[in-house]
């Protein structure tokens, strides 16, 4: 009784950072079209000349590669360097603590989750617009395009409490971040080993079923380098097959712009997440699994913009070759 009343009271402590303000924008409050008269304003500023370093980037926003805003950039990342050891040391602890009861380290590691992925995105200060707010609660298989480090703190801030996450098992030599992922219970699969991974997706499956649980996969299986759309591997279909839990697509849009691969810069870009509309899968049969991959990846490339669309849709062919 005393353990519940401990972790009621941090969750009270920590729970102003979950409902505390960040710069984003909701479906329903955004701003009205913007007039004619700024539009052609917007175009003109295009043409300017700008000081030396300073550039607008392709998305619209003012990408100024001067030492001081540099500077800036790496500071707020030191930022959140430390503020995610501290918030991973305090649910470390928790977690410890908590060790007897593994689904209630599955919750705990999604309060973790709120308010470190939000604290961390305040902290970079990117706009940030959410949309489709209405399917973010929504018990099932969420899917995500991933381009950029900022993707895995949106889906720490933004999955509903009772989401397990799936990686490789590699996952536990991450210093700090790896040994909290397992300590809250979330799933792992052994990528090397194709007989293995495919029981473990029956593991995860029942798992998911019996615990009433949700799930949170990348489908393309690894970070795209160019942000823009890869194919989807096979193993977030053959979990929807098993569990018959919805498929709930999440589109992230800007990441790619805001942190890119191997950069110590963090980008002012505009940032989109749009929940989609829950797919079905309670009438999905085993032999038309590469049709249902092809299908969803037709559903983020009608949801992405030009610049993150793949260049040649191969999603299909290249899923046929992998098993997960």
């Amino acid at each position: 009784m005393k353990t519940h009343l401990y972790f009621n009271l941090m969750e009270r402590l920590f729970g102003y950072l979950v409902k505390g303000n960040i710069p984003h924008q909701s479906e329903s409050s955004a701003p009205a079209p913007t007039s004619e008269k700024k539009r052609t304003v917007n175009v003109n500023r295009a043409n300017e000349v700008r000081p030396r370093g300073e550039s607008r980037d392709s998305a619209g926003f003012d990408d100024d590669d001067g030492w001081v805003t540099v500077a800036v950039s790496v500071l707020r990342i030191v930022a959140c360097f430390l503020s995610m050891m501290v918030t991973t040391f305090v649910w470390a602890v928790i977690m410890v603590l908590l060790l007897p009861w593994p689904y209630e380290r599955i919750k705990q590691g999604n309060l973790y989750g709120h308010v470190t992925g939000r604290m961390l995105m305040w902290i970079l200060g990117n706009p940030i617009k959410l949309e489709g707010m209405e399917f973010s609660n929504t018990r099932g298989i969420y899917i995500c395009n991933h381009a950029s480090p900022l993707d895995v703190f949106l889906v720490m801030w933004l999955i509903p409490t009772g989401t397990v996450g799936i990686a490789k098992k590699e996952i536990i030599w991450y210093p700090l971040f790896g040994q909290l992922y397992v300590l809250a219970n979330h799933l792992r699969i052994d990528r090397s080993n194709p007989a293995a991974a495919i029981k473990s997706i029956k593991e995860i499956a029942r798992v998911l079923v019996k615990k009433e649980l949700s799930l949170i996969i990348f489908p393309e299986g690894t970070r795209s380098k160019s942000g823009r759309l890869l194919p989807f591997k096979k193993g977030f279909v053959h979990i929807a097959l098993q569990s018959k839990l919805p498929i709930v697509p999440m589109v992230f849009t800007g990441t790619h712009l805001a942190w890119k691969k191997n950069s110590l810069r963090v980008r002012p870009a505009p940032l989109t997440v749009k929940f989609l509309p829950p797919i079905k899968t309670d009438d999905w049969v085993e032999d038309r699994v590469s049709e249902y991959v092809e299908m969803v990846h037709n559903i983020y490339v009608e949801n992405l913009p030009e610049s993150q669309k793949p260049l040649i849709s191969e999603g299909t062919e290249i899923a046929k070759k992998t098993n997960l």
